[in-house]
């Protein structure tokens, strides 16, 4: 898990408490993260140079988390070659998060973020782990494994009913 292959962004600290859940997800997998904000808002220099250069650094995938106008998953989709997972955030000057949602989700042609759940933080981080799981095997293996005890969960309730 030494080697970070994805990169947790978010535009704000308020949004850390949901984005974690892809933090925790990625070190179930054992897969190496970083994790860092990043405003398309208040801090555009670093947007840029964070989307123009996360590949160089050995990133593999991307998910960007944001509230609001939710402008920083397709900012760095549209910098950056790489996969970009975006979460939409409910946040304090949401309209119940569907602002959030839609401007993740109504993308351009040419310029692709997979969208996860409104704070669907937990589903990204397992989605990137998928993504990279194409050219690892043993990372594959292990969310085989994940899904067969979902699969096992849900059963052991089914019984208890």
């Amino acid at each position: 898990m030494d080697q970070k292959l994805v990169s947790i962004v978010m535009g704000s600290d308020s949004d850390l408490p949901v984005m974690k859940q892809a933090a925790e997800m990625l070190e179930q997998f054992g897969v190496g993260y970083e994790l860092d904000i990043v405003s398309a808002h208040r801090t555009p220099e670093k947007l840029f140079e964070f989307s123009s250069n996360a590949h160089k650094r050995g990133i593999q995938v991307i998910i960007a988390g944001a509230g609001g106008a939710a402008h920083l998953p397709g900012m760095v989709a549209a910098i950056s070659p790489l996969p970009v997972i975006g979460v939409p955030i409910k946040s304090s000057n949401s309209i119940d998060g569907w602002d959030s949602v839609l401007s993740i989700l109504q993308m351009p042609g040419g310029v692709p973020v997979a969208t996860v759940a409104l704070n669907g933080a937990k589903n990204a981080g397992i989605l990137a782990a998928q993504i990279i799981s194409v050219m690892d095997e043993d990372l594959r293996v292990k969310i085989i494994q994940y899904k067969e005890e979902l699969k096992a969960q849900v059963i052991a309730k089914a019984r208890n009913l």
